[in-house]
Order: C-alpha cells, then sequence, then structure tokens
C-alpha cells in the first residue's frame, strides 16, 4: 500500500470523498424525507425490484446488515402500503417481502428524487468530466468492494 505523504488532510481524496460523500447522503435523505422514507429504506425497495420477491434474511445478507434491521425496515415500509410480507407456509418463520404498486410508485419518485440530484451535484460539468467523474467513482467502489480470493 502507497501512502500519500506531505498532502494535507483535507487535501486527500479519501477525505473529500468522505466530506462529499456526507453531504450527497444528507442531500438525498432531507429530499425523500417528504414521501417518510429514509435511504436504508429506498435501499430496500430497490433490491426488492431488481431481485422480485425475496425472505428478509435473504434481504439482510444482500444489504449486508443485521436480519432485525430488515425487519425494521420492512415494518415501516409495510405500514406505508410499498411492500407485502407474506409467511411461508413451508417455513413459518420465513417472511417473503415483496414490492407493491405503491412501492414501485415510491421508488419511481425516488429514481426522480436521484435524478435532480444527479443534476444538481454535476451542474456546470461537461458531458466528458460527468463520464470521467462516473468512471473514477466505479473504479474507487471497486478499490474498496469485498475482497474475493
Amino acid at each position: 500500500m502507497a501512502v500519500v505523504k506531505n498532502v494535507a488532510l483535507t487535501e486527500t481524496a479519501a477525505f473529500g470523498l468522505g466530506t462529499v460523500g456526507a453531504l450527497v447522503a444528507q442531500r438525498f435523505a432531507d429530499l425523500i424525507a417528504p414521501l417518510d422514507l429514509k435511504p436504508k429504506h429506498v435501499g430496500l425497495l430497490t433490491l426488492l425490484s431488481s431481485s422480485g420477491a425475496a425472505s428478509q434474511l435473504d434481504m439482510a445478507r444482500a444489504m449486508g446488515v443485521a436480519p432485525s434491521l430488515v425487519v425494521r425496515i420492512a415494518d415501516h415500509l409495510e405500514r406505508l402500503a410499498a411492500i407485502d410480507r407474506v409467511r411461508d407456509p413451508d417455513d413459518r418463520r420465513r417472511q417473503t417481502l415483496t414490492l407493491t404498486k405503491r412501492g414501485r410508485e415510491l421508488l419511481a419518485t425516488c429514481t426522480e428524487i436521484t435524478e435532480y440530484l444527479e443534476e444538481e451535484i454535476l451542474d456546470g460539468m461537461s458531458a466528458s468530466e460527468r463520464r470521467a467523474l462516473r468512471s473514477a467513482l466505479r473504479h474507487v467502489a471497486e478499490n474498496l468492494g469485498p475482497a474475493t480470493d
């Protein structure tokens, strides 16, 4: 691992990405708050949208969180009529989550919000700068992603 020396903390990519990440996360949270959603709710809706029906345990594994957190997220989304929760007839401990019409509507609204936020974030950048930033962010994510052996 190469160590960056003689660079002010605030000038490092790590510090800059952390600061920008926190600002973007807070801005997104503020924009979805009127929907009675938090980013973790949107994360579960997104996973269900891409994977179809899934158990709470499968969702916890996919999100990398404790199953109890998925239960709390699912409770909230069920109250919003965004998901349906059904007990597995073969295993009463297992509950399957599915996205409802309301859940798809909320997810579509969150997508619009994200597109708005994207424009806000990238305002003033050329198309090539936007592509370069997205590429660099993918590269950073790959560098930080789970190690595969």
